[in-house]
């Protein structure tokens, strides 16, 4: 009886050892690792209270709209994360399409865009090579054991062989869209990081010198040689760590040279300000536009298919992209459900829509796919 009382006690002592090191460690990794990004100065602080979208200490939308989940509906999102879901990723990798460095050096002057999958790009416009939201690493997360792998094996390109580039455009803190390994990796070859309100914080915590940061509000504008880059409205939030939600900004961006105008939506719910943008900056060759990572638990963050059509028309799109999907499972829906809708609500409103491979360079003038319905096959 002795003798099973002391091993009783073994095992009691042992899961209290082990769970006061988990708790330890994960104290440690919440206050310690530079994945979390850097937190703004008092004097930078000091100076949000100026935007309209900044109120008692945090960043809002416009309207204030709720973007807080109940107890209840985080329990359903997390199960569903949990339980398996059939076709939410690819059965097979995704093979990408490859291009190389002397490519991106030598391209000529017409505009192309290269998709990494998800959101991330590379632009080359006006002889300028721009990337957006550059998130090259394989999970969307602070640790790889807490989310799940990229859909694709490789990128078009290796982080080590992109070229200088003039100018990146990060959409809000996010994981899937500011990534900590991929700055490290990019930030020596960087001439200028744009960002929103308070994004340049992380960018500096993770070695990029101020001097090469600018921070933007939205109806912000900068001109960059014969480019002007608008900062402009999304409906979405931010936050990296358990207590700095929406401490930063978070935008949609218009890159327009003297003769194309592109638009890029960010990560946002369907809302008003896609007219607005389209009423005083449209209309627009390209639109690359949020489709992807939705759910009813949070409709108002991210949009629908059908509403990611409705909003290319908003904004006066000539031709719209579909983008976050393709690369990650953030959600419940299938991974081929965001493409198939999209593609259906536009062709419903006579609305152009290009869906090109990953890594599969596109020149605006033209347009051309090699396998507009790749992923059927």
């Amino acid at each position: 009886m002795k003798t099973l009382k002391k091993i009783i006690y073994s095992m009691i002592a042992l899961l209290i050892g082990t769970i006061a090191l988990v708790v330890i460690a994960g104290f440690l990794f919440l206050h310690f690792s530079p994945e979390f990004g850097g937190k703004a100065s008092e004097k930078q602080r000091a100076l949000y209270p100026k935007s309209e979208h900044f109120k008692e200490g945090k960043f809002i939308n416009n309207g204030d709209v709720n973007m807080e989940l109940s107890g209840g509906d985080m329990l359903k999102a997390i199960k569903g994360m949990i339980r398996p879901i059939p076709h939410s990723v690819p059965d097979e990798n995704i093979e990408t399409l490859k291009i190389d460095s002397l490519d991106i050096v030598q391209y000529g002057p017409k505009t192309r865009l290269v998709w990494f999958g998800h959101s991330s790009f590379l632009l080359q416009i006006s002889n300028k090579t721009i990337l957006i939201d550059p998130m090259f690493g394989n999970v969307p997360a602070p640790h790889p054991m807490l989310g799940t792998k990229r859909f694709s094996s490789e990128l078009p390109i290796a982080i080590e062989k992109i070229p200088s580039i003039d100018a990146v455009f990060i959409s809000h803190d996010h994981y899937d869209h500011l990534d900590y390994g991929s700055i490290q990796k990019l930030k020596d070859k960087v001439k200028t990081f744009y960002t929103p309100l308070g994004v340049g914080a992380h960018l500096e915590a993770w070695g990029v010198d101020q001097a090469n940061i600018v921070e933007l509000d939205w109806w912000e504008e900068v001109n960059f040689e014969d480019l002007t880059f608008r900062c402009t409205p999304a409906q979405h939030f931010s936050g990296r760590g358990i207590s700095d939600r929406a401490q930063t900004l978070w935008s949609s961006w218009i890159i327009q040279s003297p003769t194309e105008n592109l638009f890029f939506s960010g990560d946002s719910g369907y809302a008003s300000h896609f007219k607005e943008i389209g009423e005083k900056y449209g209309p627009f060759d390209l639109a690359l536009m949020e489709c992807g990572q939705y759910n009813e638990l949070w409709p108002t963050v991210h949009m629908f298919p059908e509403e990611t059509a409705m909003a290319g028309v908003d904004v006066k799109a000539k031709t719209i992209m579909p983008i976050h999907w393709g690369a990650f499972k953030l959600s419940h829906h299938t991974w081929t459900d965001p493409v198939e809708r999209v593609t259906k609500k536009a062709e419903a409103l006579g609305l152009g829509i290009i869906t090109p491979r990953i890594g599969e360079p596109i020149v605006l003038d033209s347009l051309i796919m090699s396998e507009p319905n790749w992923w059927q096959h």
